[in-house]
């Protein structure tokens, strides 16, 4: 019974180093050295300030920008607080807010068929992409507040758009906090 006893702690010494320590160091090690900048995030900087993240969505509220899908993460794309809403579709929490939202976007482009994903939440409450779709539907209400032709604003809507990878995964998408950089540097916002 004591050798067991001895060979089951030593058994849980070594896979502990190995598995808990040694690998992760490994695999960081190597991540840092193949991947830099995945492993720190895929940040976005500018003049040495860190904007945010490609991976990770970002609240946008200003009629000049385009706004990402609705996060249930938290308060509101909080990464430590990854998750969907759990609000099944009979739910009238859920019911209410998509109302709202759909309510609220249909003054903004009227007569328009809204994008799903412009009045739901992605499964981890994060997602930094909206569809090609999504992003066009918003054009209107950022060329009047930013006062040029919805028109220019196209052709930078189709820069930033992303096909499925590899042509076959995914769908379609737009970065919008690329696109919203790519904004303000193409056409700033009047005060």
């Amino acid at each position: 019974m004591k050798n067991h006893l001895i060979v089951a702690l030593k058994f849980t010494l070594i896979t502990t180093l190995l598995f808990g320590l040694l690998y992760p160091l490994a695999v960081t090690g190597l991540s840092q050295l193949l991947f830099p900048k995945q492993a720190n995030g895929s940040l976005i900087e500018k003049n040495g300030q860190i904007l945010g993240s490609r991976l990770i969505g970002q609240a946008f509220a200003s009629d000049k920008y385009f706004h990402s899908r609705p996060s249930a993460a938290g308060t509101g794309y909080d990464p430590t607080s990854s998750s969907g809403s759990n609000l099944g579709p009979t739910n009238q929490q859920l019911v209410d807010r998509v109302k709202l939202d759909v309510a609220k976007l249909q003054q903004e482009n009227p007569g328009v068929a809204i994008p799903a994903d412009l009045v739901t939440a992605s499964g981890s409450g994060l997602d930094p992409d909206i569809s090609p779709a999504a992003a066009e539907f918003q054009i209107p209400r950022i060329a009047r507040a930013r006062g040029i032709s919805a028109e220019t604003l196209q052709p930078l809507v189709a820069r930033h758009t992303q096909q499925r990878q590899w042509g076959i995964l995914g769908e379609a998408r737009v970065n919008v906090l690329e696109l919203n950089l790519d904004l303000d540097a193409s056409f700033p916002a009047k005060q």
